[in-house]
C-alpha cells in the first residue's frame, strides 16, 4: 500500500550499500550501518531548504508575537474572529504556519519506510525463502541477514513481539544478547534528542511563550527522549542507527543555520543603524536651520556690471539704467555748475557789491 515510500527508501539504501560495499564488503555490517547513516543524510539534505524556511518562519512569528497576544486578548471571546485576524497578521508578515511542520512531517514517512524495508529482509509474508526486498535481490537479502555487529544482526531488537515495529531472525520475546549493542545506542540517541530539543527551545522568544508552548517544550525536552530510551527496545539495531544519525544531523544543522541567521540579522541591524547615522547630522556639524529669534540674512547689494549698466540698490527687480541716461544727467549737472560759476564772476553772489549793468542804468535815469 505504501510502495511509493518503500521503493525510494530502498533505492537510496541500495545505492549507498553498493558504494560502501566496494570498500568494506557487501556482507560487512559496517557497509550496512554507513548505508543507513548516509540514507539519513541524503533525506535530510533534501529537506535542508524547508528546514531553513522553517527557522525563518519561526523567527518572524517571534518578532510579531506581541501583536498576536493583543489579538488573542482582544478577541478572547470570539474564536472565529481571532482565527481570522491571526491569519491576516500571518499573511501580512509572510509567515506560513504549516511550513514549520513540513520537515517533521517529511521525516515520518522515511522512518516508517526504513523500518518496513529492514523488517522485510527477514520476513516473507507469502512464506518460503526470501528472494527479494524491493530494490534488493536475493544476494542483497542474504548479505543483510548474515551481517552482524558484535554478534548481533542489524534486524534484531531487545524485544521482538510488536510486528509493526520490530522484526528479525530471533523468535518473539526478549533477547538480552542484543542489549549490549542496543542500549548504548538508545542512550546516545536519547541524549541527542534532548540536546536537539533544548537547543531549539533556547532560541524561542520569551515574549511569545504561552502555556501551550511551555507544555510542548517539556514534551520535546524530556518526554520524547524518555520515549526513545524506553521504546528503543522495540526498534531493530539498524533503526537505532537511523535515529541516532537523524538527531545528530539535526543538532549540527541547527547550530549551522542558527549561526548563519544570527549573522544575517546582525548585519541587517548594522546596515539600518548606519543608514540612520548617514541621514542625521554628523558629530560637530553646525545645524543649517535658523535658530529661534535669529534675524534673517540680508541680501548683498549688486555690483555694477562691466557693460556700464548699474542696478538700483533696493530695487526688487534689479532694473538697470542705460549709459545714455547717465550721460544726460552728467550734462545737466555741468550746465548748472557753469551758470553758478558765471554768477559768481559777476559778483551777484558777493554781499555789498553791485554789478556794472545796474550802475549804468542808474546814471541814465539821473
Amino acid at each position: 500500500m505504501l510502495d511509493f515510500i518503500y521503493y525510494p527508501v530502498s533505492f537510496i539504501l541500495w545505492c549507498w550499500h553498493k558504494v560502501f560495499g566496494l570498500v568494506f564488503g557487501e556482507a560487512n555490517a559496517v557497509s550496512w550501518i554507513l548505508a543507513i547513516i548516509f540514507l539519513t543524510f541524503t533525506v535530510r539534505g533534501i529537506m535542508f531548504k524547508p528546514f531553513v524556511n522553517q527557522v525563518r518562519s519561526m523567527k518572524k512569528m517571534q518578532d510579531f508575537a506581541p501583536e498576536m497576544k493583543k489579538i488573542q486578548k482582544k478577541y478572547a471571546n470570539d474564536r472565529q474572529r481571532q482565527a481570522m485576524e491571526m491569519q491576516k497578521l500571518q499573511k501580512e508578515h509572510g509567515v506560513n504556519p504549516l511550513g514549520s511542520c513540513l520537515p517533521m512531517l517529511l521525516q515520518i514517512p522515511v522512518f516508517i519506510g526504513l523500518n518496513h524495508v529492514l523488517r522485510m529482509f527477514t520476513i516473507n509474508p507469502y512464506g518460503g525463502p526470501k528472494t527479494e526486498n524491493y530494490f534488493f535481490d536475493q544476494a542483497g537479502v542474504e548479505s543483510y541477514v548474515h551481517a552482524k555487529l558484535f554478534g548481533v544482526n542489524l534486524g534484531d531488537a531487545i524485544y521482538t513481539g510488536v510486528d509493526m515495529v520490530s522484526g528479525g531472525n530471533a523468535a518473539t520475546g526478549f533477547h538480552w544478547y542484543v542489549a549490549p549493542v542496543a542500549i548504548p545506542l538508545m542512550i546516545v540517541a536519547s541524549i541527542a534528542t534532548h540536546l536537539t530539543a533544548r537547543h531549539s527551545v533556547q532560541r524561542q522568544n520569551p515574549e511569545s511563550a504561552t502555556p501551550q508552548t511551555a507544555m510542548m517544550n517539556k514534551l520535546t525536552m524530556y518526554i520524547f527522549p524518555l520515549g526513545v530510551l524506553i521504546f528503543g527496545a522495540l526498534f531493530p539495531v539498524g533503526l537505532l542507527f537511523y535515529w541516532l544519525a537523524n538527531n545528530g544531523w539535526t543538532l549540527m544543522q541547527q547550530r549551522l543555520v542558527y549561526t548563519r541567521i544570527d549573522k544575517e540579522e546582525e548585519a541587517r541591524k548594522e546596515a539600518e543603524k548606519e543608514k540612520r547615522a548617514n541621514l542625521g547630522p554628523k558629530p560637530g556639524q553646525k545645524p543649517t536651520a535658523p535658530r529661534p529669534g535669529q534675524k534673517p540674512v540680508q541680501q548683498k547689494k549688486n555690483k555694477p556690471s562691466s557693460g556700464g549698466q548699474v542696478k538700483k540698490a533696493g530695487s526688487p527687480h534689479g532694473f538697470a539704467q542705460t549709459g545714455s541716461s547717465a550721460k544726460k544727467k552728467d550734462a545737466n549737472d555741468a550746465t548748472a555748475e557753469s551758470s553758478t560759476n558765471g554768477s559768481k564772476e559777476n559778483g551777484a553772489d558777493v554781499p555789498g557789491l553791485i554789478s556794472d549793468s545796474t550802475k549804468k542804468s542808474d546814471r541814465k535815469r539821473r
